[in-house]
């Protein structure tokens, strides 16, 4: 069998190996069980190297040594190693996210928060703005200032796509819930489905006809999109922080006096 090499590029970056543990791996699944001269002719991997990827190999869990003359290899399933990774990728997540949960503990941590209090040029907090590009981004950013909201949060969104987005948004408004942060949400489109999303939510939702989709936290921040993919599907998701006063609280006025 001649093994793809669109096959062996992708496989490679699925379960991070290099190509020779590629193509040794993919023989040994070809063939079941096979001898190191078996698994150079498959796979076209020097012989000379086979018996250092096959070692590299056994260290991964990719395969296991069938004592006898000739010693042979055999391949593990795929769904086993799958698992195995994904066990091991989230057991890694756990341990990054405990070590970073008790940075903030540090003395290190409290140096850098005086170092952007106190530094030769401090951040004017009226000066603070700037643009977010991308879906993930953004919706990372909307996370923390929501999760740092001390009073109010306000949110105007498209009804459909609020419905798409039901579980993100099911989790804010519970976080929010939870924080006893006060809700003031307002949705554009479909009544029938506003009033189906008030239901879910469990929060008041007024309907507006201001089509617009931003984020208003304390009535000090707001995160505006400035972007439409309903008009440009293939248009990336831009969208505006500001970090104001008097400005947020002025768009405050103005869009609650549309609701009224």
């Amino acid at each position: 069998m001649i093994l793809q090499q669109e096959l062996i590029n992708k496989i490679k970056d699925y379960f991070d190996l290099n190509v020779y543990e590629t193509k040794v791996w993919l023989a040994l699944l070809t063939k079941g069980v096979a001898s190191v001269g078996e698994i150079a002719s498959i796979s076209k991997v020097p012989r000379s190297r086979v018996y250092d990827v096959l070692e590299s190999l056994e260290k991964k869990g990719f395969t296991i040594v069938r004592m006898g003359k000739p010693v042979k290899y055999l391949g593990i399933k795929p769904e086993l190693i799958l698992e195995r990774i994904k066990m091991d990728v989230k057991q890694e997540a756990d341990e990054k996210i405990q070590t970073l949960s008790k940075v903030k503990e540090t003395e290190e941590f409290n140096q850098l928060n005086e170092l952007y209090r106190n530094g030769i040029n401090p951040v004017k907090k009226e000066e603070i703005s700037s643009s977010i590009t991308g879906k993930s981004n953004i919706s990372n950013f909307i996370r923390d200032i929501i999760r740092n909201a001390e009073k109010e949060v306000i949110i105007c969104l498209d009804a459909e796509e609020t419905k798409n987005k039901f579980k993100l948004f099911y989790e804010t408004i519970s976080i929010l819930k939870d924080m006893k942060i006060k809700i003031k949400m307002a949705l554009y489109g479909d009544v029938k489905l506003i009033n189906e999303l008030e239901k879910k939510f469990g929060v008041k939702i007024e309907k507006t006809e201001i089509k617009a989709k931003f984020f208003i936290v304390d009535k000090n921040q707001i995160l505006f999109y400035i972007t439409d993919d309903k008009k440009d599907k293939s248009q990336e998701d831009i969208a505006v922080w500001l970090n104001s006063d008097f400005f947020v609280e002025s768009f405050v006025s103005l869009f609650e006096k549309t609701l009224k």
